[in-house]
């Protein structure tokens, strides 16, 4: 069989450096083919090109399969400083300076715009979607001299509607995210039924569900516990809590086996959580992050957002009650935001008790998206922007920096309440100093930032 060596090329890390487990994903897939797979996380070699270049030489690779994540951060005011696109160039060109060997792009980022992003990073071939049955295949069509698209779209590896995400894991670098505060996360289900107007989540994943068996799901959990002493996990699907309900068998599954463990996921503010949310508790959540994406009924309108603000403020009262804190993403600028829809927001948001809030201005407009077809509707971009380089909606009803100071002026003295979201990293940091791990945005709503400061001089920790 073939070598093939995979990378992780993902650099950003915020809010939290995240585990590569896409690649894990794909590795897991090629292995189980018999292909010799070696996993290299661009970010954990310290972004170095000479221990990458160095790499290439001692596996002396078949195949190489670069993971794209992000193009950007998709905030407007560090998203073109953070754009990661040269650097997955610079990254294949080290690949093809040691070696003519077939590059293969692949990852969410990937997916979201392949042409565009295969041209300009110059690799020879791109699966779009999932990668592990993609990449494989692939590699059978090369081993057997046929010429395949540059483009590749990946089969759903599903049977029988089980989702085969096992990840192969890297102690290696399970060990360097764990000792660094990172984030290990594990998939449930890809999909996402909702059609909301900015998100990328069906064009990466496919538009309905698609579920793994729970027991695998915590088979996976619990090899993480036993074999590298992981008890806190971000399950990673578009929508944690879907309304088939499919998430309540890997809650029970967690509770039926006994494991102890921490977790966390994104919701949407569904109402029927609230007669689960004992069960989820007992389980293991410990903070919810809530995709509220708009603070008034009319911008959540603008976003076809199934929910109206209402909603959020039940969601957010019904895991409060529980002690488990929430924390909402909110963008504005977007669909049918205006001077008064900003006034209202920030008023609605100010009802948001005890939670934290993480504020966008504006909204990353990518292809296939309906924000897309808006803004070229409204002249906002045109037919022949590729989109590659950071390009935001803002509304055209509303002056962007005068809303921008309207939200900072709101925000003020309110350490729960960040804007921009680059500007939480600094109070991040100071919790990691003091040796705390995992989530930690809700332990903003039990600081203050004198005590933070008095705190960080003693060296107590925080209670």
């Amino acid at each position: 069989m073939s070598k093939v060596l995979l990378i992780s090329s993902n650099t950003l890390t915020e809010p939290y450096p995240v585990y590569p487990l896409g690649m894990a994903v794909v590795a897991s897939a090629l292995s189980s083919k018999g292909h010799n797979v070696m996993q290299y996380d661009f970010l954990a070699a310290a972004q170095s090109l000479e221990a990458l270049r160095d790499a290439v030489v001692d596996f002396d690779p078949d195949y190489v399969g670069i993971s794209i994540r992000n193009i950007d951060t998709v905030d407007s005011f560090t998203a073109t400083d953070a754009w990661t696109m040269d650097a997955n160039k610079a990254v294949t060109k080290v690949i093809k300076e040691v070696k003519e060997v077939p590059v293969v792009l692949g990852g969410p980022a990937f997916s979201i715009m392949p042409k565009v992003i295969l041209d300009y990073v110059g690799a020879d071939y791109g699966v779009v979607g999932d990668g592990g049955v993609g990449f494989g295949d692939l590699i059978e069509q090369l081993k057997e001299g046929q010429s395949p698209p540059p483009i590749l779209e990946g089969t759903p590896s599903s049977i029988n509607g089980d989702l085969k995400l096992q990840p192969l894991w890297s102690k290696a670098l399970v060990d360097h995210y764990h000792k660094n505060r990172g984030v290990i996360g594990l998939q449930t289900k890809r999909g996402c039924p909702y059609a909301c107007t900015y998100c990328t989540y069906p064009t990466v994943e496919g538009t309905a569900y698609r579920p793994r068996e729970p027991e695998s799901v915590v088979e996976d959990i619990q090899q993480l516990k036993t074999d590298y002493h992981i008890d806190t996990i971000f399950f990673t699907d578009s929508v944690f809590n879907d309304t088939d309900e499919l998430y309540l068998g890997v809650v029970e599954e967690i509770l039926r086996k006994k494991v102890s463990l921490t977790w966390s996921a994104f919701f949407r503010p569904d109402r029927s959580v609230a007669k689960h949310i004992e069960l989820l508790k007992r389980s293991g959540l410990s903070a919810v992050e809530i995709g509220t994406d708009a603070s008034s009924d009319i911008t959540l309108a603008g976003l076809n957002k199934p929910f109206c603000f209402d909603d959020v403020l039940r969601f957010s009262e019904t895991c409060l009650g529980e002690n488990i804190p929430c924390i909402h993403y909110i963008m504005f600028g977007g669909p049918e935001e205006t001077e008064l829809t900003v006034k209202q927001g920030l008023e609605n948001i100010s009802l948001l008790k005890n939670s934290v809030v993480i504020a966008f201005s504006g909204i990353r407009i990518f292809p296939r998206t309906s924000l897309y077809k808006r803004a070229l509707s409204e002249g906002i971009i045109g037919n022949d922007d590729s989109l590659l380089r950071p390009t935001f909606y803002f509304s055209p009803h509303l002056d962007r920096d005068q809303m921008n100071s309207n939200i900072e002026n709101a925000f003020r003295h309110q350490r729960q309440k960040i804007f921009p979201p680059s500007s939480g990293q600094a109070t991040l940091k100071a919790l990691y100093s003091l040796g705390y791990e995992g989530f930690q945005w809700h332990r903003l709503l039990s600081l203050d930032r004198q005590g933070l400061r008095k705190r960080k001089r003693t060296g107590h920790r925080l209670s």
